[in-house]
């Protein structure tokens, strides 16, 4: 089967999601970027915990299916067009949690209040402007929140994280969702204290380039 590792990184990935309990059922979905300009994403209505690599489906840019006997994920669009933006994307991560997506709701962006977040997601979590799921307006959208960012909510939808791998793009749904527990907590205390552009442009400089074992 071509490129059962990456196939099998998105089953692991996809499990792992639904274990953290980021996205309910069949909903959410997740995609890797492949050589050729393909991409490896989930099949549409299929629960995670019966997921195999087979039932990963390749598909190239323009979203023609070049391997694979499942329908893909109704949102493959929104994932060609991150893709097509951002060539330092390598992994997407679109999950529905509880917290996040009440700020996605409320079409309110979550404040950079939390060091972590600012530092692997670039800054506050911006809302993309509301389209249809599955709309080539969705990938539109999305797009533009995501610009200087690794994260972004949909209104009224969910929340999506994108990364250099599967492993950093579902952090970072992880810290998005965490921050948007602690900023609905803040509001009991008189509402999170967002960092000075100042100190989130030195973090996000110093995550970058000078964090962790290089």
């Amino acid at each position: 089967m071509k490129y059962y590792g990456q196939r099998r990184q998105v089953v692991l990935a996809g499990r792992r999601m639904a274990g953290l309990a980021l996205a309910v059922g069949t909903w959410g979905n997740l995609s890797c970027r492949l050589p050729g300009e393909l991409l490896a994403i989930t099949p549409s209505g299929m629960d995670y915990k019966s997921l195999h690599p087979r039932d990963i489906v390749l598909l190239d840019l323009a979203g023609n299916c070049r391997q694979g006997r499942r329908k893909p994920s109704t949102e493959q669009p929104l994932h060609r067009a991150i893709y097509a933006a951002r060539e330092d994307v390598k992994a997407i991560v679109h999950t529905h949690s509880i917290y996040a997506s009440a700020f996605a709701a409320a079409r309110q962006p979550i404040p950079g209040g939390m060091e972590d977040l600012v530092q692997i997601v670039g800054g506050p979590v911006r809302v993309a402007e509301y389209a249809l799921p599955g709309s080539p307006e969705l990938g539109r959208q999305v797009v533009t929140a995501l610009a200087g960012r690794n994260g972004a909510l949909l209104a009224n939808h969910g929340v999506i994280g994108v990364g250099a791998s599967l492993e950093q793009a579902l952090l970072i749904c992880q810290i998005i969702e965490k921050s948007a527990q602690i900023a609905i907590a803040a509001q009991a205390l008189g509402g999170a204290c967002p960092l000075s552009q100042a100190d989130i442009d030195f973090m996000r400089d110093y995550y970058l380039h000078g964090y962790g074992q290089r």
